[in-house]
C-alpha cells in the first residue's frame, strides 16, 4: 500500500480561456481576434488550419466565441462556484485584443485592464491564485490584417508591449504566468494557433517555422520581462502533450514515433533549454526551411522558463505508413487508432497510463517542475427529470488520470499542480460546439447559441470538491 501524499501546497484547480468563455466580443473597447472569425460548422476546420487567405466575418455564419458563456458578465458568480469547490488555482487567459484592440496601439485600453483586475481581485478574495496565459490562441485581427500576424517580426514588439502592460498592471495579483498556449499547435492549426492565414503559393513550412521563431523570441523576452518586474514571478511554457507510441515494434514505426516526438517537443526544447535542438538542422533541411534571424536572437532564447506546463487528453499512435491504418479522428494532431484503447464520444483515446508515461518523459527530458494545466473529458451531458446531471463517466476519467498523476509523482516527477479542463462548460476550441462539455458546472447553452446561460452543478462538482478537500487522498 502506497503512503504517498500530495504536497500541502499542491495547486488543485481548473482552467478556461478568454476566447472560449468571455464573450462580449465588442464590449468594453475590445477588438476583433482571430478566434472571433472561426465559425461553428463545416468551415471551421478550413479557417483554423490557415487555408482561408483572408478570414472575415460572414453574415450567414454563427460565431460561438462572440458570446461564449458570457464569463465577462458572470465572472463573479463563476468564481464563487469554483471557490465553493475549494480551488487553489484558476487558470484563465487575457484577451490581447481587449487590452490592445488592434494590436499595435501605443497605449492599452483601460476598460480591459479594469476588467481583468476585477477578475483577479475576485480570485484573491477567495484565496485562489490566478494562473494566466498571455496568449491562448489569441491574436488581434488588426495584426493579422496589417502585418500578417507572427510571420512579421514587428509583432514581437507589439506582444512585448502587451506583456509588459500585464506584468505592470497585475503585479501583486498574478505570479504564475504562461506565455503561449499549446505552442506546438501552430504546426497543425496555424490560424487558430497563431493567426497565420496562408497566401496562394506560399511555402507553408517556411512561414510556420519563421512565425514560430518570432513567437519563441517573444516568449523569451517576455519571460525576461516578467522576472525583471517581479523576481517572484514564475513563467512557464505550454505544450499540447501526449506521447507518440509506435504502432508496432517494427523499427520503422518506432523511428516514426521518435520523429513525431521531436517535432512535438521542438519548441519546448527551445523554451526550456534556451537553444534550438541538435535535430533542428536536419528537420529544417528536410522541410525546406531557412530561418531568418537577427543578431542576438540566439542569446535572447537563453531566457528560459521556470516550469513546463502541458495539456493531456490522450496519447497518440503513429506508423511509418499512416495511410493503411485506421485513423483516430478525434484530434487535429494526426494519429492512428490504438487497438488497445477505448475512445471518447469524439474519438479521443482514453489512456491514463499515457499521462504517467508523458510525465516521466517530460521530466526526464527537462528536469524542471511540471504543471498539468489541461486534462478532461468532452462528453454530452444530459439533465435528468429531477435536474441532476450524473456525469460518472467524467468522474471515472478524472479519477484514473489523477491516480496516474500520483503514480508519476511517486516515480520522482516534480509536479506543481493540476487544473482540470474545464471547470465550467465553455465553447469547444476544436469543434466550436457547446455540446462537447468538459465542466463541473453545466451552462445552459446549445450549439446554435440558444439557451439561458443558467449555471448548475453536475455530480462531478461535489466529487472534485472532495478531492481537493482531501488533498487528493480521496478520489473514490
Amino acid at each position: 500500500m502506497s503512503d504517498f501524499q500530495f504536497p500541502e501546497d499542491f495547486l488543485w484547480g481548473g482552467a478556461i480561456s478568454a476566447n472560449q468563455a468571455e464573450g462580449a466580443f465588442r464590449e468594453g473597447g475590445r477588438g476583433l481576434s482571430n478566434i472571433d472569425v472561426l465559425p461553428h460548422g463545416v468551415r471551421r476546420l478550413e479557417v483554423k488550419t490557415g487555408n482561408v487567405p483572408q478570414p472575415e466575418l460572414q453574415k450567414e455564419e454563427y460565431y460561438p466565441s462572440h458570446e461564449g458563456i458570457d464569463f465577462y458578465h458572470c465572472y463573479k458568480e463563476d468564481i464563487a462556484l469554483i471557490a465553493e469547490m475549494g480551488f487553489r488555482v484558476f487558470r484563465t487567459s487575457i484577451s490581447w485584443s481587449r487590452l490592445f484592440p488592434v494590436g499595435d496601439e501605443e497605449k492599452p485600453n483601460q476598460t480591459g485592464i479594469d476588467f481583468y483586475r476585477s477578475v483577479f481581485l475576485e480570485c484573491k478574495k477567495y484565496g485562489i491564485e490566478p494562473l494566466v496565459t498571455l496568449c491562448h490562441f489569441d491574436a488581434p485581427m488588426g495584426l493579422v490584417e496589417r502585418y500578417g500576424s507572427w510571420r512579421n517580426r514587428k509583432v514581437i514588439d507589439f506582444f512585448l508591449r502587451y506583456a509588459e502592460t500585464c506584468f505592470k498592471e497585475f503585479s501583486g495579483l498574478v505570479k504564475y504566468w504562461l506565455t503561449f498556449n499549446e505552442i506546438n499547435i501552430i504546426l497543425h492549426s496555424p490560424f487558430s494557433g497563431a493567426g497565420i492565414a496562408f497566401q496562394e503559393g506560399e511555402n507553408k513550412a517556411q512561414t510556420t517555422y519563421q512565425a514560430a521563431h518570432h513567437i519563441l523570441v517573444a516568449s523569451a523576452l517576455a519571460t525576461k520581462l516578467a522576472h525583471e518586474y517581479d523576481p517572484g514571478n514564475q513563467v512557464g511554457c505550454m505544450l499540447a502533450g501526449g506521447s507518440f507510441y509506435p504502432y508496432s515494434c517494427n523499427p520503422e514505426d518506432v523511428w516514426e514515433s521518435v520523429k513525431k516526438e521531436q517535432e512535438n517537443l521542438f519548441f519546448i526544447d527551445v523554451q526550456v533549454r534556451g537553444a534550438y535542438p541538435s535535430y533542428a538542422r536536419k528537420l529544417f533541411r528536410d522541410k525546406g526551411v531557412c530561418l531568418i534571424m537577427e543578431d542576438g536572437d540566439l542569446e535572447i532564447l537563453k531566457n528560459t522558463v521556470d516550469f513546463v506546463s502541458f495539456s493531456y487528453y490522450a496519447s497518440r499512435c503513429v506508423a511509418a505508413d499512416m495511410n493503411d491504418k485506421t485513423a483516430n479522428e478525434g484530434n487535429i494532431i494526426r494519429s492512428v487508432k490504438n487497438p488497445y484503447l477505448q475512445t471518447s464520444g469524439w474519438g479521443w483515446s482514453i489512456d491514463p497510463l499515457g499521462l504517467r508515461i508523458t510525465m516521466n518523459q517530460l521530466y526526464d527530458r527537462y528536469q524542471k517542475p511540471l504543471f498539468i494545466v489541461e486534462n478532461g473529458l468532452g462528453a454530452k451531458d444530459e439533465i435528468e427529470q429531477d435536474g441532476r446531471i450524473q456525469d460518472d463517466y467524467r468522474i471515472d476519467y478524472l479519477r484514473s488520470h489523477i491516480q496516474a498523476m500520483k503514480e508519476a509523482m511517486e516515480d520522482g516527477v516534480e509536479l506543481m499542480g493540476y487544473t482540470v479542463w474545464s471547470c465550467i462548460d465553455i465553447v469547444s476550441a476544436s469543434t466550436g460546439e457547446m455540446s462537447k462539455r468538459y465542466g463541473f458546472i453545466y451552462v445552459d447553452r446549445a450549439d446554435d447559441g440558444s439557451g439561458t446561460l443558467r449555471r448548475r452543478k453536475k455530480k462531478s462538482f461535489d466529487w472534485y470538491k472532495k478531492v481537493i478537500e482531501s488533498n487528493g487522498n480521496d478520489i473514490d
